[in-house]
């Protein structure tokens, strides 16, 4: 109950209209009056609430994108061509048959991120339980992002590198490599072009974790500000259904 209390304190400050800073001078007078109604209240208690809840919320959003149609179909986190790829598309899509090419790389890039996205939970969750007590404080107190602000900060690296290969597998199966293949090869025989072929798996990997912490910020946001997506065991005993 007490750890209830402390969950219910910070949510009902962060989700009304008091300013910023009157929200953090507020949590400070609520949380001393919490501790003085009972002795036995620690920050370690909410510091695990805390952590319990935006568990809950990283779980949906790698949900979300790891589902078929999660990145291709989600305008907010779609992978378009490489930006500096954009010249190449461009010309492609004139030529006969280039359109249909340029959608089948398209698609099969986003498609490729969907699978790789399912073996971010394990490394968010990890990342979750060893958050410090100094860090799931910081969270509570910080803007609507500061959860998927650290995730970014300290799972980033690790992503990258359990991405790739997977990137790089799912680009096989998916046909993404072939299609690049029949791309640049419609594309580098256009007179008087510049031959360039960008890094198609360094561009859908960096893609694909930024569009993850994308919607993990998005839940985030949502957890905070709407009681509708509080659908955890933990905020329905808290919240109410």
């Amino acid at each position: 109950m007490k750890t209830q209390a402390i969950i219910i304190v910070i949510f009902s400050l962060f989700f009304n209209d008091v300013p910023l800073m009157g929200q953090f001078k507020n949590l400070k007078k609520e949380l001393a009056k919490l501790t003085a109604d009972s002795k036995s209240f620690t920050k370690e208690e909410a510091a695990d609430a805390i952590k319990e809840a935006l568990s809950n919320g990283i779980e949906k959003g790698v949900s979300l994108v790891s589902k078929p149609d999660g990145y291709f179909e989600n305008p907010l986190i779609k992978i378009p061509f490489p930006p500096e790829a954009d010249e190449i598309e461009s010309a492609v899509r004139k030529l006969p048959g280039g359109n249909q090419k340029c959608n089948e790389v398209i698609w099969a890039i986003n498609r490729s991120a969907e699978l790789a996205s399912k073996e971010a939970l394990a490394i968010f969750l990890i990342a979750i339980k060893q958050m410090s007590l100094t860090d799931a404080i910081s969270i509570v107190k910080g803007e609507e992002d500061s959860a998927t602000k650290y995730l970014e900060d300290t799972t980033t690296e690790e992503l990258i590198i359990k991405f790739k290969p997977i990137i790089e597998d799912a680009l096989s199966k998916t046909g993404a490599t072939k299609y690049w293949g029949d791309v640049m090869s419609l594309y580098n025989k256009i007179p008087f072009v510049k031959k360039i072929n960008p890094d198609l798996t360094d561009y859908s990997t960096r893609s694909a974790t930024g569009g993850l912490f994308e919607m993990i910020a998005q839940e985030e946001r949502n957890i905070r500000s709407n009681n509708n997506f509080r659908t955890s065991d933990l905020l329905k005993k808290v919240f109410g259904s």
